[in-house]
Parts: structure tokens; sequence; C-alpha cells
């Protein structure tokens, strides 16, 4: 078995303990985004599985959206990624 070359960790081990690794990521023509798989990318940045470029190359995202994901986890939890509860979270 041959791995690809790539920049990067392979697997990271998050606070709770488990492990993530590239398998776990979403794919990359991704067009429907819910909480759960912006939850991983946001994870997966925080923790250094992707660095924010290769985030926003991968996942075809704006600087901003990601951004936004990133704030709304770590003011408000998972949680506040839901599309029905943006207006619960968002700030007028």
């Amino acid at each position: 078995m041959y791995l690809k070359k790539i920049n990067g960790p392979r697997a990271v081990t998050l606070p709770d303990g488990s492990v993530m690794t590239r398998a776990d990521l979403p794919p990359p023509d991704t067009k429907r985004w819910v909480a759960s798989r912006k939850a991983t990318v946001v994870r997966a940045v925080l923790y250094g599985l992707l660095s924010q470029e290769q985030a926003l190359d991968r996942y075809n995202l704006s600087e901003e959206e990601l951004h936004e994901w990133v704030r709304a986890v770590a003011t408000f939890g998972e949680k506040a990624l839901k599309a029905t509860a943006l207006q619960k979270y968002r700030q007028p």
C-alpha cells in the first residue's frame, strides 16, 4: 500500500482523546453544508489537520465564511452552525 504525499499531518488527536484523520473530512465537492460537516472542517482547521488556506481551496469557501463558522463555534458552540439556529445567535 502506498500513501500519497501530503503537506501536514495525516491525523490529529482532539482534546477529548479521539483521533481525526483526513478520511473524516467531508468530500471536496460538498455542496450541502450541514452543521456536522461545518463542525468537522472547523475542528480540522483549529487542531491543525488542515491549514486555513487548504480548507478554503479544498472546499471553495470564502475567508469570511470560514471565519464566521469558527466564530460561531467559539462563541456559542457547534449548535450555532445549524441553519435554523442562525436567527437565535446572530447579532442585529
